[in-house]
């Protein structure tokens, strides 16, 4: 008897230890990600939204453009820095932070496909206030195109860049990736497993793997940039991560595809494996999507390309 109480005791003391060190290490990666402040370089604005303030900036005159950068908790309006000072010129550019990334706010609950609809509708109709063209890039190309098959007349022209392949926004909950979201989301083991997928070398690897092809050209301020957009908010953007993990961000978009009128155009890299082959089954469901390829860069031509992509751009605008 006495051993087995012994043995509880000693139990809960390593179990409490553990949380501690675990808190710690938190603690630590929370101070230290934030102390060059990168973020706060750039001034803006915020959209006071239902859940949550939006941040956003916003420059130039013209015909509007929204920018929204890549859906991944690391990513924000940092994405469009080098395009906004091109599209500016002869644009009214707003780019902004979505709702779990970045300088936005990072609520604790459950980020769905529609509740970024919801987001793109209501800041388009109060912020901008008249018909937009958007540019989006990756997994946020889906969303934006449900919101232009949900909310008649408020988009016009849509680019995507590098968007998702038709099967894997077809992906749903299930649960094994539910498990995975309810551990995201435990206030201390679901940060220090989130921070393990969100240290400085895995930004790097990321950038390495998916978005440059020349690595040699990374700018490391960019990384630093990523790295503390992942961990601003004390790293709430695992609440994100776990409801993109659990594919609650995903939504079949062909039955939209088939239905919407707008002007449609993908920009791909044929650097990327599949690229080609995701594109043209856009094309099965809507013939008159226009495309274009990039060579030499990865995911985000807008970072590593953007002149090339600018072209591309004006090429689209004026054909």
């Amino acid at each position: 008897m006495k051993n087995t109480r012994k043995n509880i005791r000693h139990f809960f003391l390593l179990t409490g230890l553990a949380a501690g060190c675990i808190y710690g290490i938190n603690k630590i990666i929370d101070t230290t990600s934030m102390i060059k402040n990168l973020l706060s370089e750039h001034t803006g604005h915020f959209f006071e939204w239902k859940y949550g303030n939006i941040f956003y900036t916003k420059s130039g005159e013209g015909s509007p453009i929204l920018l929204i950068h890549d859906l991944y908790p690391a990513s924000s309006s940092i994405e469009w820095n080098y395009m906004i000072k091109k599209l500016e010129k002869n644009h009214t550019v707003y780019a902004i932070d979505l709702l779990g990334c970045g300088r936005s706010d990072k609520p604790n609950f459950t980020y769905t496909n529609y509740m970024y609809v919801q987001l793109i509708t209501d800041f388009i109709k109060k912020i901008i206030e008249q018909k937009t063209d958007v540019i989006a890039t990756g997994n946020s190309c889906s969303f934006t195109l449900m919101t232009a098959n949900m909310e008649e007349g408020i988009l016009n022209k849509l680019f995507f860049i590098s968007p998702p392949s038709l099967e894997s926004l077809q992906l749903n909950p299930n649960k094994q990736n539910n498990f995975i979201k309810k551990i995201l989301e435990l206030p201390i083991i679901g940060t220090f497993f989130y921070n393990l997928r969100m240290t400085e070398k895995k930004i790097t690897d990321l950038f390495e793997k998916e978005y440059y092809k020349r690595k040699n050209e990374i700018p490391a301020k960019l990384k630093n940039y990523y790295y503390e957009s992942a961990h601003a908010n004390h790293s709430a953007g695992r609440f994100l991560l776990g409801s993109i993990l659990g594919n609650y961000t995903n939504i079949n978009i062909i039955p939209a595809l088939k239905k919407i009128e707008n002007e449609i155009y993908l920009i791909g890299s044929r650097e990327i494996n599949q690229s080609i082959a995701i594109i043209d089954s856009y094309l099965n469901y809507d013939e008159n999507i226009e495309t274009a390829y990039l060579s030499n860069c990865n995911k985000l031509p807008q970072l590593e390309e953007p002149e090339k992509l600018y072209q591309i751009l004006r090429m689209f605008y004026e054909s």
